[in-house]
């Protein structure tokens, strides 16, 4: 199934009533009156918005801390809520929302259980999206490929399982990543926050996920349908990207002993996304160790956190993992990892056909006009010097170094054999001793 041809990802259905939630009641309550107590509400409409839940069953919660004193009806509808009656907290209620808060800061959106959002990460998994050969060559237009290296790339998206991609740098690994991203239009749910054995763990982050926009409910209804359950923020699939920052402790729940509550680590929330360790073998752990915490992850579809008690437990591991690297795998890795990561890709330089593509995709975005001469000149009497290996990067860095040049001579853009050299010296730095 394509789910992109399709109607998109089932959206997680809003709680009807307290017995829906699966959260523990005080739990809940405790979510009410810190938000309550925090925002300074008194409108169970505001309350409703502040926790995400439906207003029935905000109405609930608030019927029963009213029952447990904690709340107390103000006596007087609200002059702009209309026929809405406000609340207030009482002194008791106070003093537990005090408590609570001394437990845990957390307030607002009232956590998903681990379990629910399990059910969630079924219904969107990447593993449910099949990429057609157009809708990848479409997300990387920009991109000059061999037909061949689609024939690899495809299969290995779709199967929403791991790929190593390796070879020298600057030939796109990186923009290749990010086109297999592009290449998902779907939209997924994103948690605000999940719960698990009374813990919640913060998901939902604005600098992964990207908010889709609010589809507007039909004008000419009367009433505005809330299609979803709102604990969950509808985002495009997100990719994080890491480098030679990435580190083992990365991967953990980062705890907030402020706050009491924990932070998702970077793969949770790439959950029905893709996770990008570019520059294997950068980073201060060897690729083996990186390799090797994946392992589990990467067959079984699930992950291993830990809580600050030392108690450990399943989340779901929902991600397209992509390893990028300019070493070659037999340098950074033992062949039983190399069994593990399940497409193994070499991003190659171009040929000189492609990279004269490339040129003149560049040349003329950038409004460059070509030079026969200079072009010459530059595949006779410079590539020769390399070894005639061509590199992605290259292109956008020559045009790039003569459009400065040209700028700062105050002379129209223009391409000649002493702009190429010029360029080319910048491109290169010549193997010399420095006298100190």
């Amino acid at each position: 199934m394509n789910m992109q041809a399709s109607q998109g990802v089932q959206p997680p259905p809003p709680p009807k009533g307290l017995e829906d939630m699966q959260l523990p009641v005080v739990m809940m309550r405790d979510i009410l009156i810190k938000t309550m107590f925090r925002k300074n509400l008194d409108l169970v409409s505001d309350l409703a918005e502040a926790i995400c839940l439906p207003r029935a069953v905000t109405q609930e919660l608030m019927d029963m801390a009213r029952s447990q004193s904690m709340v107390e009806a103000m006596g007087t509808l609200s002059a702009t809520a209309g026929s809405e009656m406000g609340y207030q907290l009482t002194d008791s209620g106070k003093a537990r929302a005090l408590d609570a808060l001394s437990q845990s800061e957390y307030f607002g959106a009232m956590p998903v259980p681990l379990a629910v959002y399990g059910e969630q990460v079924k219904r969107q998994s990447i593993r449910n999206i099949q990429i057609t050969r157009e809708e990848l060559v479409q997300s990387m237009g920009h991109l000059v490929l061999p037909n061949s290296l689609l024939d690899y790339l495809g299969p290995a998206v779709s199967a929403g399982r791991s790929i190593l991609m390796y070879g020298p740098p600057g030939n796109g690994k990186s923009s290749i990543s990010n086109g297999i991203r592009d290449a998902m239009g779907d939209k997924i749910y994103v948690p605000r926050a999940i719960e698990y054995a009374g813990q919640v763990i913060t998901v939902y982050d604005p600098i992964v996920h990207s908010k889709a926009e609010v589809e507007t409910d039909d004008p000419k209804s009367l009433r505005r349908r809330r299609t979803w359950d709102t604990r969950y923020v509808r985002c495009e699939r997100p990719t994080v990207v890491t480098g030679g920052e990435l580190s083992l402790s990365m991967l953990d729940l980062v705890y907030n002993p402020t706050a009491r509550t924990y932070q998702a680590p970077l793969q949770l929330k790439s959950s029905g996304g893709i996770f990008i360790v570019d520059d294997l073998g950068r980073q201060a752990e060897p690729p083996q160790a990186l390799v090797n915490r994946w392992i589990v992850p990467l067959e079984e579809s699930k992950d291993i956190l830990a809580l600050q008690s030392g108690e450990k437990f399943e989340v779901p591991f929902d991600t397209l993992v992509i390893f990028s690297t300019n070493f070659h795998p037999n340098e950074i890795f033992d062949q039983a990892a190399l069994r593990r990561i399940f497409f193994k890709i070499k991003i190659d330089g171009p040929s000189q056909a492609d990279f004269l593509k490339i040129f003149a995709m560049v040349a003329k975005k950038k409004q460059m006009p070509l030079d026969e001469a200079s072009l010459l000149h530059l595949l006779k009497k410079k590539y020769p010097t390399i070894k005639n290996i061509y590199a992605n990067y290259q292109p956008v860095f020559l045009i790039d170094q003569m459009i400065a040049t040209c700028e700062f001579e105050g002379i129209p853009y223009q391409m000649t054999p002493e702009l190429i050299d010029r360029a080319w010296a910048n491109m290169f730095v010549a193997d010399e001793k420095i006298v100190k």
